[in-house]
């Protein structure tokens, strides 16, 4: 029982389709298959993408948001990672089709919702996916603006030039938008290759950030000891639940 349960989440027993498909109406390059020999993505590549999935600025803001809400700092840490937990399986299994057998989300979905329903779904999912990288992209560029103004204070003086936002707010924007766009277009194998560089680089500067805002506070003061606003006799007594519930919500959809 455990051989097949074994077997059945490897690919030994699968085979390449031999016979030619191009030529089929429900067949493009874009949703091809990806045969075995050109899978390049391992287990270890898909631990690193998990890695900077989880552990990136939304998440620190996320669990800072938490805490000034009334958390206290292992009930907002719990908070995230009980999240992340929670989403994790549905995104295993979604993905294993993929991995497995090489189709993308499209084809995938084709025989719940058919060959012209799966287009819902499939849409969906990139609105769903446009917007986070809209997120993403605004908070890097945030990132640059505010490291760049330190240099050149001059700049974030600048006069509102669309949506309130000065031209140095939407240069940065632009920047960082276009160095994703970049290894976009070179392809999944360079996010592959940028993945791998990215997640130590996290975890390390993550702790070095850590490390230099200890010393530069002269230690953690009272962020470890502070109660939760929740806690009895604090100003948000017994309102815990109500507010956890949709806070984990939204760290599980993040």
């Amino acid at each position: 029982m455990r051989k097949r349960i074994f077997d059945a989440l490897m690919d030994h027993e699968i085979h390449d389709h031999s016979e030619p498909i191009s030529k089929s109406a429900y067949w493009n390059k874009d949703i091809a298959p990806t045969r075995k020999s050109e899978r390049t993505w391992g287990t270890k590549d898909i631990a690193v993408l998990w890695i900077s999935m989880s552990a990136c600025i939304p998440t620190y803001m996320l669990a800072s948001s938490l805490i000034a809400e009334g958390m206290n700092w292992y009930q907002a840490v719990l908070t995230i990672f009980l999240g992340n937990c929670i989403v994790l399986l549905p995104m295993i299994l979604n993905a294993h089709a993929g991995t497995k057998y090489g189709i993308p989300y499209p084809v995938y979905c084709r025989p719940a919702f058919g060959i012209l329903g799966a287009n819902v779904p499939a849409i969906l999912r990139a609105l769903v996916a446009c917007g986070w990288f809209g997120i993403q992209a605004w908070i890097g560029g945030a990132a640059i603006y505010k490291l760049v103004g330190i240099r050149y204070p001059a700049m974030m003086t600048g006069a509102p030039i669309l949506q309130g936002l000065n031209a140095g707010q939407w240069g940065c924007f632009l920047f960082f938008w276009a160095i994703n766009m970049f290894v976009i277009y070179k392809g999944v194998e360079s996010i592959r290759i940028l993945l791998n560089i990215k997640a130590p680089l996290l975890i390390l500067l993550g702790l070095a950030l850590l490390g230099w805002a200890y010393v530069q506070a002269g230690g953690f003061g009272h962020m470890l000891s502070t109660p939760s606003a929740f806690a009895p006799g604090q100003p948000k007594e017994g309102q815990f639940w109500p507010f956890f519930f949709p806070a984990l919500m939204i760290v599980s959809s993040v």
